[in-house]
C-alpha cells in the first residue's frame, strides 16, 4: 500500500488542463492508494462554501472535484486536506461531501511507520513580514466570520484584488523572503521531534537536507501543478520497515499509473 501527498494544484475555472489532469490522478494515481494528504491550495481561491450554490466558475470545477474525492473515498482510499494560503475558507460542507476529513495546519503523524510533519508551508516565511500579518489576520475565527458574512460577489471582487495585491508585492520582495526561513524549518521539527518534513505553498519542489540537534533530517518540498506537469510524493512501505517519501514530477496526461 502507499499513501500520497499532494499540494498547491491550484484549481480554477481558468486551468481546464489542471484540473482534467487531476481528475486523471484521482482515478489512475490515487485509485488503491491507503491515503491521500492534500497539503493546501487545492483551489486557487475559495471564499466560502456557499460558492457551491453560484454560477461560479470555480463552482463548476468544486463539483466534479467533489464527486471525484468521494468516489475516490467510497473506494477506500482515505482522503485527507490541509488549508493553504488560498483556500482557508474552506469548510465543513465541502469537505463532508468529499468524504474527506479536514486537518489541523500542522500534523504530526506516522506512515508507513515513518514519523513525519506535514503542514502547507506558508507558516515558516517569517521573513516576509506583511504576508504573516495578513496570514495572523486572515486565520482569526472572528475576520473570518465577517468576509463570510458580505455578499458573495463582494467575496469574490475581495479575492481577485487580494490576487493581484499579493502579486504585485511579490514582484518587488527578494526570492529568500518567500522562501522558508530556515531557522524555523529546524525549530519546528525539533519541538516536534520529527526528521522528515513535508510542505509544499513555495512551488520549490526539492529535498533538502536538514540538520536538527546535530542529527540528519529531510525536508520535501512539493511543487505546483502546471500545464507542463504535475508533483507528488509517494511513501511505500518497505520490508526493511524504513519508509523513504520520493518526491515525483509527471505529465498531466499520464500520471503515475495511467
Amino acid at each position: 500500500m502507499s499513501t500520497l501527498l499532494v499540494a498547491d494544484t491550484h484549481l480554477s475555472g481558468d486551468t481546464p488542463e489542471i484540473n482534467r489532469g487531476f481528475y486523471r490522478y484521482l482515478e489512475h494515481t490515487a485509485r488503491g492508494a491507503d491515503a491521500l494528504y492534500i497539503l493546501g491550495d487545492l483551489f486557487d481561491a475559495w471564499i466560502g462554501d456557499d460558492l457551491l450554490d453560484a454560477p461560479h466558475p470555480t463552482a463548476r470545477v468544486a463539483t466534479d472535484v467533489i464527486e471525484r474525492l468521494r468516489a475516490l473515498s467510497q473506494a477506500g482510499t482515505a482522503v485527507y486536506l490541509q488549508h493553504g494560503n488560498r483556500d482557508f475558507l474552506l469548510g465543513e460542507r465541502f469537505v463532508s461531501a468529499c468524504g474527506a476529513t479536514l486537518l489541523p495546519e500542522c500534523v504530526n503523524t506516522q506512515i508507513a511507520g515513518l514519523p513525519v510533519l506535514l503542514l502547507h508551508g506558508d507558516s515558516l516565511c517569517t521573513l516576509d513580514e506583511s504576508y504573516m500579518a495578513f496570514r495572523a489576520q486572515s486565520r482569526n475565527p472572528a475576520w473570518q466570520a465577517q468576509i463570510l458574512a458580505m455578499p458573495l460577489a463582494e467575496r469574490v471582487a475581495l479575492a481577485s484584488k487580494l490576487r493581484l495585491d499579493s502579486n504585485s508585492a511579490n514582484a518587488g520582495k527578494a526570492e529568500a523572503i518567500m522562501d522558508v526561513t530556515p531557522a524555523e524549518v529546524e525549530a519546528l521539527m525539533r519541538r516536534e521531534g520529527v526528521r522528515t518534513l513535508i510542505h509544499g505553498h513555495t512551488h520549490r519542489p526539492a529535498v533538502h537536507d536538514v540538520t536538527v540537534d546535530g542529527a540528519p533530517a529531510k525536508r520535501f518540498v512539493l511543487g505546483d501543478w502546471q500545464e507542463s506537469g504535475g508533483w507528488d510524493i509517494v511513501i511505500e512501505g518497505a520490508d526493511d520497515g524504513i519508509a523513504t517519501p520520493e518526491l515525483r514530477r509527471f505529465a498531466l496526461d499520464a500520471p503515475p499509473g495511467s
